[in-house]
């Protein structure tokens, strides 16, 4: 089976920083991989050089056949690329229904012609775009806060929501930024479940950057560990756990 991502010795420098050096990446279609580090380790930096937020000044990435190193951002998550933020980034005044809606808008054919002339189309598609939104908050167990402004939700279903709009742009690989953030226990084993679940149901290749290693060992195939902008260490949650240069770097002691 063909990679769906491909990263080939990818560098990001800002001013005499370098944030990543040499990253290479594949990932398979349908595959749960965690990338972990200290902070500062260039995690971040990866999901941004990843949705055209930066383009790398050496190196190339390939999504789903297409070479889209420096595409904009757009026109990444026209192809199938989709993430959510460690900051969450919800249209705070508008409803938890219409923040999806804005993720469901990506793929609408018509356009301002048509929006302009309300033509039969168009409103054919805002009912698609309705009922797609309507679903997905099902899914997501928010549909009873559809009306709520997204400011006004509790911090674990802000999370949720942010995902549900992610999922509304028909990903085929979604990069998830620190989703267990700021989450209770029983809010955390929720996610880890959803997760799973939403990997299975929509066949989607998933990418997560995660602090909480209960998450990350409990649900990632496979394990990448930056530093200082660099991989030190890939393979399993067991052989990550155990590799004494990710304990010395990162974990400390191995964890449960």
């Amino acid at each position: 089976m063909e990679p769906i991502l491909i990263v080939q010795n990818c560098t990001m420098r800002f001013g005499g920083l370098t944030a990543v050096r040499g990253f290479h990446l594949q990932l398979q279609p349908q595959e749960l991989v965690g990338l972990i580090g200290p902070n500062g380790a260039g995690k971040t930096t990866v999901f941004n050089l990843l949705t055209g937020v930066y383009r790398p000044v050496e190196g190339r990435i390939l999504f789903d056949g297409h070479d889209i190193t420096g595409w904009k951002p757009h026109a990444i998550a026209q192809l199938g690329i989709a993430r959510t933020f460690q900051n969450i980034r919800l249209f705070g005044t508008l409803t938890v229904l219409q923040n999806v809606k804005a993720g469901a808008r990506l793929h609408m054919r018509t356009g301002l012609w048509h929006a302009a002339w309300r033509t039969r189309s168009m409103l054919m598609e805002e009912q698609e775009v309705e009922a797609e939104a309507w679903r997905l908050l099902r899914e997501m167990g928010l549909e009873d806060a559809a009306h709520y402004r997204a400011q006004d939700l509790p911090y674990g279903e802000q999370r949720r929501l942010e995902i549900a709009r992610a999922l509304a742009m028909h990903p085929k690989l979604l990069l998830l930024d620190e989703p267990a953030a700021g989450m209770n226990p029983q809010e955390t084993a929720d996610l880890m479940e959803l997760i799973r679940r939403l990997r299975d149901e929509y066949a989607l290749t998933i990418l997560l950057i995660e602090h909480d290693m209960k998450v990350v060992m409990g649900i990632c195939e496979r394990v990448i560990v930056l530093d200082y902008g660099e991989e030190i260490a890939q393979g399993t949650p067991q052989e990550i756990r155990t590799n004494p240069r990710v304990i010395e770097a990162y974990l400390g002691e191995a964890p449960v």
